[in-house]
């Protein structure tokens, strides 16, 4: 029997961009794969934005990534600091004891989105350590066009202590990411089809294999 996973993002196109190579490994393995989008994505630049659009592509990503529960919440795109942290978590509390994972993967903490940020507070105290608490592991990942942004400073730049091979589904998550094709910018920007590859190939450098996705570990308990 597989693990169960959630993965807890702020906005549409984020699973993908940080975990997608991973999640398509999760679901290879058997494990149940659930995703939480907390923000609709859109907002902040369109006000009159085609939010079901969003979530329509949204639909059609976990259904090609294989994930079998995608869960949509509707907070505003990069306004999450204009909503209580405790609304937030509560958002986060609940669907964490409704589905009970062991692993769960968010955002990096340093993150320059300020969505991200708050998503990543917002799990871990979701997370608060109980005896007997069924999450026995957190991992934060990067996301491209903001975890690189940051200030490059020892506080800020993200340091991986895991990485996941994903040479097998490096292409598999970039032809994924183009149904979220609004967010797809042209190379040089980062979050490019060969921004993806080459952030890849980095991570996959630096442990001897040709594409990785990197992590980093918030919590474990083996």
């Amino acid at each position: 029997m597989g693990k169960k996973i959630l993965i807890v993002v702020a906005h549409p196109d984020d699973e993908v961009l940080g975990i997608g190579g991973t999640i398509l490994k999760h679901v290879s393995n058997n494990d149940k794969v659930s995703v939480l989008i907390l923000g609709d994505g859109e907002t902040s630049r369109k006000p009159d934005a085609d939010i079901q659009k969003r979530r329509s592509q949204a639909k059609r990503v976990a259904a090609e990534l294989g994930i079998i529960e995608v869960i949509l919440e509707n907070l505003p795109d990069n306004k999450f600091d204009s909503v209580p942290l405790l609304d937030i978590t509560k958002k986060i509390e609940d669907v964490v004891n409704k589905i009970k994972p062991e692993i769960i993967y968010t955002h990096y903490p340093q993150d320059l989105n300020i969505d991200h940020q708050l998503t990543f507070q917002a799990t871990l105290t979701a997370c608060r350590p109980q005896p007997g608490f069924f999450v026995k592991k957190i991992l934060a990942f990067e996301t491209l066009s903001s975890t690189e942004w940051q200030i490059k400073d020892s506080h800020h730049v993200f340091c991986p202590t895991e990485y996941v091979d994903i040479s097998q589904n490096i292409e598999r998550k970039i032809e994924i990411m183009k149904i979220y094709e609004d967010e797809l910018r042209k190379y040089p920007h980062p979050r490019s089809v060969e921004g993806i590859r080459i952030l890849a190939r980095y991570r996959g450098m630096e442990v001897g294999c040709e594409y990785a996705e990197a992590y980093q570990v918030i919590r474990t308990l083996s």
